[in-house]
C-alpha cells in the first residue's frame, strides 16, 4: 500500500518527483514533515487546480549551474568575514577567560560528510539493509517525539534509537550500534584550527570543559577526542547523560553549577561553537560570554554541486568544506580551482587506471611527460606497489620521430595547423628542429623539378621571401622539405637511436603496458606504440589512456574512433561511444582543455624547476 501511494504521488509526474525530492532529500526532524506538506499541496496543484507545469521537469538541462565567486577566494572570503581570522586571535580571546567551553561536532571534530546523517549510508551497508537512512533518521525522529511526550524533553541515547530500530526492522538490525560507534570513531577528525587552538590553551593550563548535545555515550565522545589530539577536559557534558541540552539552555544552566560548585567563586566562562541558536544566543542567554565558530558547511548550497552521488558527494562537499572553511589557511584562487576540481578528477582517474591495469594484466604503468607527473605521484599514494614509471615523451618528439612513418601528421600538425596564425618561416623550421636548413631555403632553387610545375617562379621565390607562413606559401615550404628529407631524417636520425635505448630499458622483459596521458586525439600513445612494435621492434603491446577524446566541436572529431573501437586506446571520461553527454559538453573552443591542463602544468613546471 505504501509503494503504491508513493508512486502515486511521488514517481507518476516527473515534476512532482523532481520538486518534492529537492526539498525531502537529505531533511530531517521538522523539515521533513514540511516535505510531505509540500508533496501533498504539488499534488493539489496539479490534479484539482490544473497546474499541468507542475508536472514537468523546471529545467531539462542534465548539467547544474553555479555561480561562483572568482573575485578572491572562498578560504580568503571566508577568513575576512570573520571577527577573529587566525589562531592567535581566537586562543588571545579565550585566553582572558577561566574556563573555555567549546561545542564537538563541526567545532572541535568534523565528519567528513556533507550532513552528519550521511554516515547512516555506511552503517546501512554494513548491515545490509536498504534504505537505512531514513530508517535510522526516522527512528530518532520518533524516539524523540515519544521521549517528549513522556519526560517533557527530547534528548535521548543511542541505545534508545538502535531498540526502535530492531524492534522494527528485525534480528539484521542485530549489533547495528555497536557498527555506528566504530564507524563513527573511524571516520571523525580533528578541526586542524580548532586543535591548534586547544593545544595552545592546555599549554597555558586553560581549564577546558566540553558541552554537546549529543545521543552518543560520554565514553564514545571521549574517545573520539583523544584519538583526535583533544586531550586534557576538565569535564564533558552530553545532552543525553544529564537529559538536558544547549538549544533549550538547560544544558548551560548545567555547567553553571558545576562551575559554581567546582571553583567555589564566580569564574568567567566563553563558549566555542557553531550552531547560531544553542552555541550562540542560548549561550549568551545563560551568562556565557561567547566565541563564534562559522560552520564550515555555511556555503554548500551556494557553491558545492549537489548533482552527484548521494554517497560520493556527500563526501566531496563535506571534505572540501572542512579543508577550505576551517579558517586556518586562506589559498589561492589557483589552488583552489586545482583542490576543488582537479583532486576529484585526478582520484577517480587514479581508481580507473588501476582496475583496467588489474583485470587486463598490465605488467607497467607508464606516465606520459609532464602532464603525468602529478597523476603518478597522486597514484603512487593510492598504490604504492605498483609498477609504475614517469616517462619522457611528448608530441612534438612522436612527431619527429614518425617523420618517415607518417608524413601527413607531420606535415599537418608541423606546417598546416600554423597557417596564418603570424608564425615565421625560421619559427617553424626552428620548432621542428631544422634550422640547419634555414640557409637553403633562403637559397633553394625555383626551378627545381617541383616547383618547375608552377610557372611563375619569381611569385614563388617571393611568397618564400616572406616573413610568415601562410596558406600561399605552406604547399612550397612543404616542396622545399620533400626535397631535403633524407637531411631531416639524418637531423632526426640520433633522436631515433637514443628514443629507442630509453624504451627499451623501461620497456625490459616486459609484454603489455599502458601510457597514461590527458588527452585528448591520443596520438602520443599511438605513435609511442607504433614505434615500440614497428620501428624499434621491442615486441611490447602498448595501449594508450587518455582522460577524454576529441569532442564533437574539433575539426577531426573521429580522428582516434579506430584505435577506441579496438581497445588499443581507452578513455575515461568520454568518447564516442561512453558518455555521449560529456563529449557533447566538452568544448576546446571555451578553452575547456587549457583548463584541464593548467591543473597538472603548475606542478610540472615545478618539477622541471627542481630538476634544473
Amino acid at each position: 500500500m505504501r509503494t503504491k501511494l508513493y508512486n502515486l504521488l511521488v514517481n507518476k509526474q516527473p515534476g512532482i518527483a523532481y520538486r518534492y525530492h529537492k526539498v525531502h532529500d537529505e531533511s530531517t526532524g521538522m523539515l521533513k514533515i514540511l516535505s510531505w506538506a509540500y508533496l501533498l499541496c504539488l499534488n493539489i496543484f496539479f490534479y484539482v487546480f490544473f497546474c499541468r507545469f507542475i508536472g514537468k521537469v523546471p529545467d531539462m538541462s542534465i548539467y547544474e549551474e553555479k555561480k561562483l565567486n572568482l573575485s578572491s577566494s572562498e578560504s580568503h572570503s571566508h577568513l575576512s568575514d570573520s571577527n577573529y581570522k587566525s589562531v592567535s586571535d581566537y586562543v588571545r580571546k579565550l585566553s582572558h577567560y577561566d574556563v573555555i567551553s567549546f561545542d564537538v561536532f563541526d567545532t572541535l571534530i568534523f565528519r567528513p560528510f556533507a550532513q552528519p546523517t550521511d554516515l547512516f549510508y555506511l552503517i546501512g551497508q554494513k548491515l545490509r539493509i536498504m534504505d537505512f537512512k531514513n530508517i535510522r533518521m526516522r527512528a530518532e525522529w520518533e524516539e524523540r517525539a515519544d521521549c517528549k511526550d513522556k519526560n517533557g524533553h527530547t534528548e535521548i541515547s543511542l541505545s534508545d534509537i538502535w531498540k526502535r530500530i530492531e524492534s522494527e526492522v528485525g534480528n539484521i538490525a542485530k549489533g547495528g550500534m555497536e557498527i555506528e560507534i566504530k564507524t563513527e570513531e573511524r571516520f571523525c577528525y580533528a578541526n586542524p584550527f580548532m586543535l591548534q587552538v586547544w593545544n595552545a590553551l592546555v599549554e597555558q593550563k586553560k581549564d577546558i570543559v566540553i558541552v554537546s548535545d549529543m545521543y552518543l555515550p560520554k565514553e564514545v565522545i571521549e574517545r573520539i577526542l583523544q584519538k583526535n589530539g583533544f586531550v586534557g577536559a576538565k569535564q564533558i557534558f552530553i545532552s543525553n547523560e544529564y537529559k538536558k541540552n544547549k538549544a533549550s539552555g538547560t544544558l548551560f544552566k548545567e555547567v553553571k553549577n558545576y562551575l559554581k560548585e567546582e571553583y567555589q567563586r564566580e569564574v568567567s566562562v566563553i563558549h566555542v561553537g557553531d550552531n547560531p541558536n544553542s552555541d550562540w544566543k542560548m549561550a549568551k542567554q545563560h551568562g556565557f560570554d561567547i566565541c563564534p565558530y562559522q560552520n564550515t558547511n555555511k556555503n554548500i548550497l551556494l557553491y558545492r554541486p549537489m548533482d552527484m552521488s548521494y554517497i560520493i558527494g556527500g563526501a566531496y562537499r563535506g571534505l572540501v568544506s572542512n579543508h577550505l572553511y576551517n579558517g586556518l589557511n586562506s589559498y589561492s584562487l589557483d589552488y583552489e580551482y586545482g583542490y576543488l576540481y582537479g583532486g576529484l578528477f585526478v582520484l577517480g582517474y587514479c581508481v580507473f587506471i588501476h582496475e583496467y591495469a588489474e583485470k587486463n594484466q598490465i605488467e607497467k604503468i607508464l606516465f606520459l611527460s609532464r602532464d603525468g607527473d602529478t597523476l603518478m605521484r597522486a597514484y603512487e599514494k593510492m598504490y604504492p606497489k605498483e609498477n609504475v614509471s614517469y616517462v619522457y615523451w611528448s608530441r612534438k618528439a612522436a612527431l619527429k620521430l614518425m617523420a618517415s612513418e607518417d608524413k601527413h601528421d607531420y606535415y599537418r600538425r608541423f606546417l598546416y595547423h600554423k597557417v596564418n596564425q603570424n608564425y615565421s618561416l625560421e619559427d617553424v623550421l626552428k620548432s621542428m628542429e631544422l634550422e640547419d636548413l634555414l640557409a637553403d631555403l633562403s637559397k633553394w632553387d625555383i626551378s627545381s623539378a617541383k616547383a618547375k610545375e608552377n610557372k611563375n617562379s619569381s611569385k614563388i621565390k617571393k611568397l618564400l621571401e616572406t616573413d610568415v607562413l601562410t596558406d600561399k606559401n605552406v604547399d612550397f615550404l612543404k616542396a622545399f622539405l620533400e626535397e631535403n628529407w633524407e637531411k631531416i631524417i639524418k637531423i632526426y636520425e640520433p633522436q631515433q637511436i637514443a628514443a629507442k635505448k630509453y624504451y627499451e630499458n623501461e620497456l625490459k622483459g616486459l609484454h603489455k603496458v599502458i601510457a597514461v596521458d590527458i588527452g585528448w586525439a591520443g596520438s602520443g600513445a599511438i605513435a609511442l606504440s607504433h614505434l615500440i612494435n614497428k620501428v624499434w621492434n621491442l615486441d611490447c603491446e602498448l595501449i594508450g589512456m587518455i582522460a577524454g577524446t576529441n569532442t564533437i566541436y574539433n575539426s577531426e572529431p573521429d580522428a582516434s574512433e579506430t584505435f577506441l573501437q579496438d581497445g588499443s586506446l581507452v578513455s575515461y571520461l568520454y568518447s564516442s561511444s561512453f558518455n555521449r553527454d560529456l563529449l557533447k559538453k566538452h568544448n576546446p573552443s571555451k578553452d575547456y582543455n587549457v583548463y584541464w591542463e593548467f591543473i597538472f602544468l603548475i606542478e610540472s613546471n615545478k618539477l622541471r624547476r627542481r630538476r634544473r
